[in-house]
């Protein structure tokens, strides 16, 4: 007799059938789940931890998820993360401005009250330790097509010495045909300049004195009250201020050249804070003369601030109106003239030069300021430096002083064309400042063409480089998750730990006091390869622990007892129960960072001297290598071990 199943066997046998039929249809999807899984258990191991480094995912609470656009390690040791409106225009609309500060030591967040739109404005530390926040946006861009209604800047004049015209959001200026326009926000203009003339003759008199009258003036940027083209005007003319009367009105008027339908740009401001650490608050000190919208902060070595370029208050890229802001009176002074694009990259160097090596973020002509020099500011002289490669590629550039300071050689890693080109490079190549000629010369190429790439210098006096895209704000799924450390001594980059999390335009890094690296941000244009999904900015924050953390966990060294203050040209001695092991001392200005622009950070090299359980270091006494203000104090050991850091007051 013949052996037939049972139906309870058949249906066994047709569930297994099933299975192995899915299992093969499924094999690509169950293959990538088993290499993602042998892959996750691979990074976890002690031995690759050890290799490459590792990074964990920070938990934040959800009502403290905010679009990092700046972000700034305080003396604190905590980390202010600004956001502004985020890029957001209903946050802007709504006057929705968003600051917090983190712990990272105990994973705590706050919130900081923000009294402007610091959305893309520039940041600098100060001597006491406090963060100069200068600049931010008045007004969201409007794309050509998006233009309804005729806008133009409006150059508002006051003939009145002796009272300051005060116009409201709103105002209506009318011109000589009856074209109404109004002021898209507030504006002050100063009162005039009056002038004496003395011995003078008039009708062969002497006389004793006459007056002069110079207008004051200031812009803001107006709209048709009407919607369409007929508000369009070409020509220059003179424009009434409705509801001024009397001598008000006979001194007070507008002057524009043209009101016209085209792309209306970003528009700055020129409100300036401190940020005090001690008391976690904005302090109002007073505004820029220039609106700005991603200038440059950059620290001087006598602890004043040097603010440079951005997009004015009418939306045009300011033409070289730099200015200085003095710590001390907390007022700002005419600088030296000289153009570059929006968030340009600029070094202090020996001798108080800052050196630009052409690195910039967002804004400018291609054929404008994008050769890297030597700027002399005091003589403001510029003089450009030759041997750097694909020069149309520099805009989000990375770029950094090397560690240690005293090298004097920057570098410049990767980039790409300018505005939404998709063009990016692999280069990167690093200067000699102390070269009788300096020139850029060729370093090893990054595993890619890459924008946005964030740096930082790390403790040991290596590079940690990090994520970056290789297209236009990560346009066509082109995020690059990799990492890789680069080594000046031997001018190579080695493979790091991949981070989880991608990160391009309006993304930071930054080294934390305890060795590790924070990143932040990420603005991607599109959420997949076919630019089809709009993108969402990343909330998620990741930490990388470099590998010499993992070696040497229980090893650390560390830095006892000792001053919190120290001069330039100076020794100071701290108590060290390692004092034996330990290699090399550094000083590191903590960072201020945003659209891979940090001009902050830079490692200084301390002489060292070690005896009886002690570890006595020396200051530079060069204050263009060590400008005042808080710094890391890292020791590192035989081994390459990192202390974690003492914070060094530097006066």
């Amino acid at each position: 007799m013949a052996y037939r199943p049972s139906k309870r066997m058949k249906k066994t046998l047709l569930g297994g059938g099933a299975v192995v039929l899915l299992a093969g249809l499924n094999a690509p999807a169950a293959l990538s789940f088993a290499e993602d899984r042998y892959h996750a258990y691979k990074i976890d191991q002690p031995a690759y931890k050890a290799e490459y480094g590792s990074w964990e995912r920070v938990n934040i609470p959800k009502e403290y998820r905010t679009n990092a656009i700046h972000a700034a390690l305080l003396h604190t040791g905590k980390v202010l993360i600004v956001a502004g409106s985020g890029n957001d225009e209903k946050h802007f609309d709504a006057g929705t401005f968003d600051t917090v500060l983190w712990d990272p030591a105990e994973n705590t967040f706050q919130k900081i009250p923000t009294p402007e739109d610091f959305f893309c404005g520039g940041h600098a530390q100060l001597p006491d330790g406090r963060l100069l926040i200068a600049g931010g946006t008045a007004r969201y861009e409007v794309l050509d097509d998006k233009v309804k209604r005729a806008g133009g800047g409006m150059r508002v004049k006051n003939e009145n010495p002796d009272k300051p015209l005060k116009l409201k959001k709103g105002t209506v200026f009318r011109s000589p045909s009856g074209v109404e326009y109004r002021a898209t926000f507030d504006v002050t203009v100063p009162k005039a300049k009056r002038e004496f003339e003395v011995d003078y003759f008039e009708n062969g008199q002497m006389k004793p004195w006459k007056t002069k009258v110079t207008a004051a003036e200031q812009r803001v940027f107006v709209e048709a009250v009407d919607e369409g083209p007929d508000a369009v005007t070409t020509d220059a003319a003179q424009y009434e201020i409705v509801g001024l009367k009397g001598k008000e009105a006979d001194n007070s008027y507008g002057l524009a050249e043209k009101i016209t339908m085209d792309k209306q740009d970003f528009q700055g401001i020129r409100a300036a804070y401190e940020f005090d650490p001690t008391a976690e608050k904005y302090i109002k000190v007073d505004p820029m003369k220039e609106a700005r919208w991603y200038p440059t902060l950059v620290g001087l070595e006598d602890g004043r601030v040097l603010s440079v370029s951005g997009l004015d208050d009418v939306g045009a890229i300011l033409p070289g109106d730099n200015e200085i802001y003095d710590p001390k009176t907390k007022k700002w002074s005419e600088g030296p003239f000289q153009y570059f694009p929006t968030y340009p990259a600029l070094f202090l160097t020996k001798g108080g030069k800052l050196f630009y090596p052409g690195a910039n973020a967002g804004y400018g002509p291609a054929d404008k300021g994008r050769e890297p020099g030597i700027w002399d500011i005091k003589k403001n002289t510029f003089t450009k430096v030759p041997g750097l490669t694909d020069t149309d590629q520099l805009e989000t550039a990375a770029s950094l002083m090397l560690p240690p300071v005293q090298d004097q050689k920057v570098m410049v890693l990767g980039g790409g064309g300018v505005g939404e080109s998709k063009k990016s490079t692999a280069r990167t190549a690093v200067i000699d400042l102390k070269e009788a000629s300096p020139a850029f010369k060729p370093g090893p190429d990054l595993p890619q063409g890459t924008r946005y790439l964030n740096s930082v210098i790390m403790p040991d006096d290596t590079v940690f480089t990090t994520g970056g895209s290789e297209d236009y704000r990560g346009r066509s799924a082109s995020n690059i998750l990799k990492s890789q450390t680069y080594d000046p001594k031997t001018n190579t980059f080695k493979e790091a730990a991949e981070p989880t999390v991608g990160r391009n335009y309006h993304s930071e890094a930054l080294l934390l006091p305890d060795g590790r690296v924070a990143t932040f941000g990420s603005d991607s244009l599109y959420d997949d390869k076919d630019n089809t999904k709009l993108g969402k900015f990343e909330q998620r924050m990741e930490v990388y622990t470099p590998p010499a953390l993992h070696r040497g966990k229980d090893k650390r060294p560390v830095i006892g007892n000792g001053p919190e203050n120290a001069e330039r040209g100076t020794t100071v001695t701290y108590e060290s129960a390692d004092a034996d092991r330990i290699a090399t001392a550094r000083l590191m200005r903590p960072s201020a960072v945003t659209h891979t622009t940090d001009v902050e950070q830079r490692s200084i090299e301390l002489g060292l001297k070690k005896a009886g359980g002690k570890l006595s270091v020396t200051v530079p006494d060069d204050p263009t290598l060590v400008p005042p203000g808080w710094y890391m104090l890292f020791v590192t050991d035989t081994d390459g071990i990192p202390s974690e850091a003492k914070w060094v007051k530097v006066g």
